[in-house]
């Protein structure tokens, strides 16, 4: 009796561990896998190593060199230590500076660039609106960041304001670039569906591109900011405010002593900025 209430047990057991048979063509694409590389592949590789080489000689890349400055790398490091503390407060009011000019740039910027990555999606965008789009982004990419704050300086004076412009109109063309590319990786099946039962634009960008892009474009946003708090340092360096015009005075004025206390401080920040977002992204992907 209870051999023949076992018997159908073991026999689907055995059926379930037989392994299912490849088709044809899941065996042929396994098997591509480890094919030999083809011959275009074989002759980019010395194109790309003489491309290299051109670029290190051209570039004038000289690793004798780099071994001779290390010696003084090493006497120029050597000079930040012990860092001197002594103007803390300074330093920490600044540093909060760079902080607060990096979140308003980049809530400006990344609100700007959503905007901008509509016309630049090809899946969302017409042709009339997506070329246009795309060049305005590769002008304003193409122009370095201390050039715009140089023009805001110029326009509304020394200070922060004139650093969240620049890094609001900077954004436009680095995050406007990847937050369009997040939208046209999306799953296309969604969409098909969506503009087959007649939804409109709005209803298609709404409920078939934003929700899956979004984990993407939060991503994308948290490294902006990272970026922003590293860039509002540099804009400092021709008064668009942040802490980068005291750490150019302490370099002029040889205070090594604060110069690594300063770099110090900017570590700690960038890090702990760091760690938050990658448990933000952790919760979001």
């Amino acid at each position: 009796m209870s051999a023949t209430t076992e018997t159908p047990p073991a026999q689907a057991v055995r059926r379930e561990t037989t392994p299912t048979p490849l088709s044809a063509a899941e065996r042929a694409r396994l098997e591509r896998a480890f094919t030999a590389p083809r011959t275009r592949f074989l002759i980019g590789i010395p194109v790309a190593i003489l491309l290299l080489l051109w670029s290190f000689n051209g570039a004038e890349f000289n690793f004798a060199k780099l071994g001779q400055g290390t010696v003084n790398m090493g006497e120029f490091l050597s000079r930040l230590f012990p860092p001197d503390f002594g103007k803390f407060g300074t330093i920490a009011a600044l540093l909060v500076e760079t902080f607060q000019m990096a979140i308003v740039g980049t809530v400006l910027g990344a609100v700007l660039s959503l905007f901008v990555a509509f016309a630049a999606a090809s899946n969302i965008a017409p042709k009339w609106l997506y070329y246009p789009a795309r060049w305005v982004m590769n002008v304003i990419r193409s122009v370095p960041d201390l050039v715009f704050a140089l023009m805001f300086v110029s326009a509304v004076g020394l200070g922060p304001f004139a650093g969240i412009l620049a890094m609001t109109l900077g954004s436009l063309g680095s995050i406007g670039k990847i937050f369009a590319e997040a939208m046209e990786s999306v799953d296309r099946g969604p969409i098909t569906a969506m503009q087959a039962v007649g939804a409109s634009k709005r209803q298609v960008i709404q409920y078939g591109v934003l929700p899956q892009a979004a984990p993407l474009l939060v991503s994308y946003t948290l490294l902006l900011f990272e970026g922003n708090v590293r860039g509002a340092t540099i804009l400092g360096l021709v008064g668009a405010g942040g802490i980068g015009l005291e750490l150019t005075t302490a370099m002029r004025m040889y205070d090594y002593g604060h110069l690594s206390a300063i770099i110090i401080c900017i570590i700690v920040l960038v890090t702990a900025i760091d760690q938050g977002s990658a448990l933000i992204r952790k919760r979001i992907t």
